[in-house]
């Protein structure tokens, strides 16, 4: 992998810059076609799909982070790079994103992997190319965990994970953000989720007085979806408790100066004895800020795609997984 230059070396600017710098998106040449796909019982997940000018020579599926949406910047530049390399790219809406409230019967969990799977198969019965998966602060939780839900049997159906930015502990990440110098970005995520859920149609007298994500996980997700409070809902969920049962290649990319997510909890033991796991750390980046100093900008994107396709199988091979070996030797990380 190609080392990072930031355009600046001050998170928080350079987090606020990836959030805003303009990312097009051919959506003349490639067409983007909106399908709304069931996933269970009264549930549909709305998902844009673009596909390559010739042959695809695999399928994406990109999961956004929390209160993002398909048309998040990260979402948009890696679906036209991937494009460009001859991938179909698949950008999925979270469960009640989108404008899809009136299709789920809940919200969406940093934990809620059932939606995807049921996208992922769907997928897999249409196409037939190698399936890779890739996330985005929440949404790599939720690929992290998925991989390590199915576990052995991941490989009948993805190539690679990938999760970029990731809360891999869900309580030490939302304490966090929780801290005085992220306030201005907390402010704005509890905004955009309070909205939802009065669009959702919860009393006011539920989401009166709440000031934080931890709070609003507290009273609102976790007894949305039968857990016992944050605590309970953040130790269930998190993708750290799955990161020994991967068995496919999986990439995690993480900023050291992610001002969201505290580097500490990716001295997880698991990186280091589990072979399919590969960790790349950059010193600088933010929170999804991987804007380069040289051009092109949208480092991350050449990398994932980089990485993803030496772990392409070749055509007619049957898919592998072989992880290869990681990145940094063990006591990088000590």
């Amino acid at each position: 992998m190609e080392p990072f230059h930031p355009i600046v070396s001050s998170p928080h600017l350079i987090t606020i810059a990836g959030n805003f710098w303009k990312r097009p998106l051919d959506t003349t040449r490639y067409a983007v076609e909106q399908r709304l796909i069931s996933t269970e019982p009264g549930v549909a997940v709305l998902l844009y799909s673009q596909r390559p000018a010739g042959p695809s020579v695999g399928s994406m599926v990109l999961l956004h982070g929390l209160e993002g949406s398909a048309e998040s910047g990260y979402m948009r530049s890696l679906s036209q790079a991937g494009l460009e390399a001859g991938y179909t790219m698949h950008r999925l809406h979270m469960r009640s994103c989108g404008g899809t409230v009136k299709h789920a019967p809940t919200l969406y969990h940093a934990g809620l992997t059932s939606d995807v799977l049921a996208v992922l198969r769907f997928l897999a019965g249409e196409e037939h190319v190698p399936l890779h998966l890739a996330g985005f602060s929440l949404g790599g939780n939720v690929a992290l965990k998925l991989a390590g839900e199915l576990g052995e049997h991941a490989g009948e159906l993805l190539t690679t994970v990938c999760a970029v930015s990731t809360p891999i502990d869900l309580e030490a990440s939302a304490r966090r953000i929780g801290q005085p110098d992220n306030r201005l970005y907390e402010r704005r995520f509890l905004k955009r989720m309070l909205a939802r859920a009065r669009e959702f149609g919860l009393p006011e007298t539920q989401l009166r007085g709440i000031g934080s994500i931890y709070a609003i996980d507290d009273r609102v997700i976790a007894p949305m979806f039968g857990f016992r409070g944050a605590r309970h809902y953040y130790a269930t969920q998190s993708a750290s408790k799955y990161l020994d049962r991967i068995r496919i290649p999986t990439l995690c990319i993480q900023a050291r100066d992610d001002t969201f997510i505290p580097f500490e909890i990716f001295r997880h033991p698991a990186f280091e004895r589990n072979p399919h796991l590969t960790l790349w750390v950059t010193e600088h980046g933010g929170h999804l800020g991987y804007l380069s100093r040289r051009r092109p900008r949208f480092w991350l994107d050449r990398q994932l795609l980089s990485w993803i396709g030496s772990r392409q199988p070749v055509s007619g091979e049957v898919s592998s997984t072989d992880s290869g070996s990681p990145i940094f030797s063990p006591h990088f990380l000590r």
